[in-house]
Formats: C-alpha cells, sequence, structure tokens
C-alpha cells in the first residue's frame, strides 16, 4: 500500500514510517496539514493516516476539504482525545476509522487490516494468480507454494501486478504507487527490478513470460498464466 502520514510529532511519525516501510508500504509523510494537503492532492494514496491536532490546517478540516476534493483514500484518524464528540466529527468529515494515541503499532496494523477488508479493491485476504499467491495480512507473496524472497520494491511491484492482472502498467505508473516523493528513481530503475522479479521467479520454477511486457505501453502479468 502507498500510505500517507500526516503528523507534526516526529516521535510518533518516525517509528510509524519505520515500522509501516518493514511491512513493505511506501511512506510520506507530511508535518503539517497544508504539507498534507500538497501531498495528499498530488498522489494517489491507498491510506492517509490523519492526525486531529496540526498547524495550519486541523486534521478534521482537511478531511472535509480532500473529500470534497473527490480524495478516495482510505482515511484513519489519529486523535489524543478519547471522547464521542471527537470521534464523530472525524467520521463525519468523511474519516473510514479513528484510533486513540498512544496506540501500540500492532493494534494499528490490526487497523489497516480491517480498513482493507472494507474496500473492493483491496478485500481479498489472499490474491491467486495461476501459481501466484499475495497474502495481504502477512505481505508475502507465493510462487507454488514457495516464499519469495524480494526487496520491498520488488514486493510492491509485484503487488500492483496481483491486484490488477489484466491492467498495464507504464514505468511512471509504478514509480508513481511504489515510490516515495524523496526517493530519485527513473524509468530505468523500473526495468531493472522488473528483469530480478523475472530471474526470481524463473528460479521458482516460473515460465520466463509470466511478467509480460507489452512493448510501448509497460507491463502486465500473463494472461491464463500456470
Amino acid at each position: 500500500m502507498k500510505i500517507l502520514i500526516i503528523e507534526d510529532d516526529d516521535r510518533i511519525s518516525r517509528p510509524l514510517a519505520k515500522d509501516l516501510r518493514h511491512q513493505y508500504h511506501a511512506i510520506d509523510v507530511a508535518k503539517d496539514g497544508q504539507e498534507g494537503w500538497n501531498f495528499a492532492t498530488t498522489a494517489d494514496y491507498d491510506l492517509i493516516l490523519l492526525d486531529i491536532m496540526l498547524p495550519h490546517i486541523d486534521g478534521i478540516t482537511l478531511c472535509q476539504r480532500l473529500r470534497a476534493h473527490g480524495c478516495k483514500s482510505l482515511i484513519l484518524m489519529l486523535t489524543a482525545r478519547d471522547t464521542t464528540s471527537d470521534k464523530i466529527l472525524g467520521l463525519d468529515a468523511g474519516a473510514d476509522d479513528y484510533l486513540i494515541k498512544p496506540f501500540a503499532l500492532e493494534e494499528l496494523a490490526a487497523h489497516i487490516r480491517a480498513l482493507a477488508r472494507r474496500t473492493t479493491e483491496l478485500k481479498p485476504v489472499t490474491i491467486n494468480h495461476g501459481l501466484l499467491r499475495l497474502d495481504v495480512n502477512a505481505s508475502r507473496i507465493f510462487y507454488n507454494s514457495k516464499p519469495l524472497t524480494l526487496t520491498p520494491k520488488e514486493y510492491g511491484i509485484l503487488e500492483c501486478l496481483l491486484r490488477q492482472p489484466t491492467q498495464t502498467f507504464t514505468r511512471t505508473d509504478l514509480l508513481d504507487k511504489i515510490w516515495n516523493f524523496d526517493q530519485t528513481a527513473g524509468e530505468e530503475t523500473i526495468k531493472t527490478h522488473i528483469n530480478n522479479l523475472r530471474r526470481k521467479l524463473k528460479a521458482s520454477g516460473a515460465e520466463d513470460d509470466l511478467i509480460e511486457t507489452v512493448y510501448g505501453m509497460g507491463y502486465r502479468l500473463a494472461q491464463g498464466s500456470k
């Protein structure tokens, strides 16, 4: 998943971002409401973790503006105030869920999994394509029941292809979905990762053309692959 954290407290955002990156998520961090707006209206995020108490634009107002702008991202509101009125304000503003600070990282992970199961795109706990299988909860990908040892970027690319196996992704599409704003990468980087993925899949017994190159367009999973 591509996740945006909008949180002004580094003591929360840093360990949160580190933990989520270890789970193979692509993470961007904004430190105030205005920066959060800039991020959220520039890129597509699967999930936004949004603090209520923010400089410049508070979380409730930002959530309302994002929904009015047509933002379809899941929004998980983070609040230090455990009151019914605050929860109602957040949900009425368009948030999908809320979490009370302080929280354990395991609790946040459980909320993220629960939110993911609500959406049409992320609903399946496992996604199968021929002998490829994505275990959403474990953030693991298997070929013929054997786990693939992937880098976070390789995992992100293969996850995108598995979630929408009939779609052709351009290199720009994959850069936008998987790389953070503060990471510099070019289209040749995608080509390198695709080649590495093909090598690892072949070593696991997959056919050479499991990841197809659609010339002049991009990449997709082979249709009817086994």
